[in-house]
């Protein structure tokens, strides 16, 4: 494009070979970033193309359309618009299949990108064997260890552990009826008493009755 073509070349091409209507803005949008085109010289350029009679142009209100001028394309019959409209037709459903294609060979390759290469996949497994080797050592050394509690053994824990508790909470209980007995003739509180002869209670310690 010369400087002195100012465009018109490139834009009279472009609307031959679209043969579709054209705003300025429109051209301008789809042909400065691959031409650098301004606006100003885009529409100075059409405007030169539609006085020279190269492309035709329509006012509507404000807006101005331009298009190819039909008299430089050769007629068509009904027999070349059939065909064309097979041509469109086996093309759009070609279009299909291979988008359809396209969208198989995308899921495809997420799958492959997400799946473990054989390096990967060796290793892992190489860990994993490791891991189970250390599950095994630590199996064997529990097995052959001698200070294993019996049944027997931890059933006569359990029933000494719900004694205890047993007696620890009936001498909580006759502690606190004595404690009662004692602060109805007491000038103080509760509190004060057990301050004064050095008492510490369960909630002092934060004890608790274990579950039985």
């Amino acid at each position: 494009m010369s400087k002195k073509d100012n465009g018109t070349s490139v834009i009279l091409a472009y609307i031959n070979e679209k043969n579709r209507p054209y705003s300025a803005q429109d051209v301008f949008c789809n042909l400065q970033k691959q031409h650098g085109l301004g606006k100003t010289a885009v529409v100075k350029a059409m405007d030169l193309l539609a006085q020279e009679g190269k492309i035709k142009e329509k006012t509507y209100g404000k807006q101005k359309i331009y298009f190819a001028d039909q008299s430089q394309f050769r007629d068509v019959n009904d027999a070349d618009l059939k065909a064309m409209d097979k041509q469109i037709s086996e093309l759009s459903a070609e279009v299909q299949t291979l988008t359809q294609s396209c969208r198989q060979l995308d899921t495809e390759l997420k799958e492959l990108n997400s799946s473990l290469t054989t390096e990967e996949m060796m290793a892992e497994i190489q860990e994993l064997k490791a891991e189970c080797s250390g599950y095994k050592a630590r199996l064997e050394k529990i097995k052959s260890a001698t200070n294993h509690v019996t049944p027997e053994e931890k059933e006569k824990v359990y029933k000494e552990r719900e004694v205890f508790v047993k007696e620890w909470k009936k001498r909580k209980r006759l502690a606190s009826d004595m404690m009662d007995a004692i602060l109805e003739g007491y000038p103080k509180s509760k509190k004060e008493f057990l301050e004064e002869v050095g008492v510490e209670t369960d909630e002092d310690c934060k004890a608790v009755f274990p579950n039985t």
